[in-house]
């Protein structure tokens, strides 16, 4: 396959808005670099994959380029992919683990009565029956938010283009309520607004789509999302752990193994990797055990280790742990076959 990987490929990414830069930084992280030496062009390259060039998009103009096939692959918000959902699509990775928000239900401080959606149900009812007129809702998620409020029984609204700051429309005076994306809240509280608990329409966070017919069709772009994959899964497996090299004094490399695997959290992936150090005037066998960690349980494995006599223990971050294959990509596979 490799002599026919001369075929060149599109990645699609973000030129501008919130997921933009975090988009090349989360690539530069995972190995692969995207090489923009012109600024105004919307042309790119990834040099550790030379059959694939990046095309800079919006993000909402991500999603239409990967579905018409102008792109093959991209990356863009789940949010997007969910406002606008297409046959034409498969989401190859759904959580990217950047760009998170959330695509929320939001009404003004002053609605002391609306704790949840159902008080915003009967603020609709009275809206229509007493100001004869419907809930103005200014959004442009569209979809997603007509399809949330009628599931949730309101169904007397009217949906508003947002014009400007959707956060300020209530304040001017067009909009009742809001359905936008949120991240801290600080704009909406800034606007006097609060998010409803259970007003929350999409968790988001980047993703990574793909045109499903060209994946289907194409073995050598199958093949390049395939090592695409291998760099993403193994820097995110990678960022969930440490690894750790302590020194231990033990009789035998046996006793000082079973003092480790003998607690979860130092079990490492495997086992450890157990080696003799030589030591100048010390009666004492030593050895150096290297494992891997969860980072999450650094400083429980660092005590544990210390109370089975560790000593000098250096921990270091990991940046890639390639399993026996992505696990995202056998996924992928798995749902190309249905």
């Amino acid at each position: 396959m490799d002599g026919d990987m001369s075929e060149q490929f599109t990645l699609a990414l973000p030129s501008k808005g919130a997921i933009a830069e975090p988009t090349t930084s989360f690539l530069k992280e995972c190995g692969l670099r995207v090489n923009h030496p012109n600024p105004r062009q919307y042309t790119g390259t990834v040099p550790a994959l030379n059959n694939l060039n990046v095309l800079f998009q919006r993000v909402r103009d991500v999603l239409y380029k990967v579905a018409d096939g102008t792109a093959h692959i991209g990356i863009t918000g789940y949010d997007v992919v969910q406002e606008s959902p297409t046959d034409d699509l498969i989401v190859i990775h759904d959580k990217l683990g950047y760009g998170h928000c959330s695509l929320v239900v939001a009404v003004p401080e002053t609605w002391v009565d609306v704790d949840i959606m159902a008080d915003l149900v009967d603020v609709a009812m009275d809206f229509r029956e007493q100001k004869r007129r419907n809930l103005r809702v200014a959004t442009t998620y569209t979809h997603l938010t007509r399809r949330f409020l009628h599931a949730n029984g309101i169904h007397h609204f009217t949906l508003v283009k947002a014009e400007g700051a959707i956060e300020a429309a209530p304040t001017i005076g067009y909009a009742d309520i809001i359905v936008d994306l949120v991240q801290t809240g600080t704009t909406l509280r800034e606007n006097h607004l609060r998010p409803l608990p259970d007003g929350v329409i999409v968790e988001s966070q980047a993703c990574l789509i793909g045109n499903k017919k060209a994946l289907k069709e194409n073995p050598y772009l199958l093949e390049t999302v395939r090592k695409m994959l291998e760099y993403i899964d193994a820097s995110l497996i990678g960022k969930q752990y440490s690894h750790l090299t302590v020194n231990m004094s033990g009789e035998s490399m046996e006793e000082v193994g079973f003092k480790v695997v003998d607690n979860p959290l130092t079990r490492g992936l495997l086992g450890p990797t157990i080696a003799p150090v030589y030591v100048a005037r010390d009666d004492r066998q030593w050895f150096t055990v290297m494992l891997t960690v969860r980072t999450k349980d650094l400083l429980g494995a660092v005590e544990y280790l210390r109370s089975v006599g560790g000593m000098h223990i250096v921990s270091q971050p990991t940046q890639y742990i390639f399993m026996d294959e992505s696990p995202t990509y056998k996924h992928l596979l798995e749902v190309l076959r249905d």
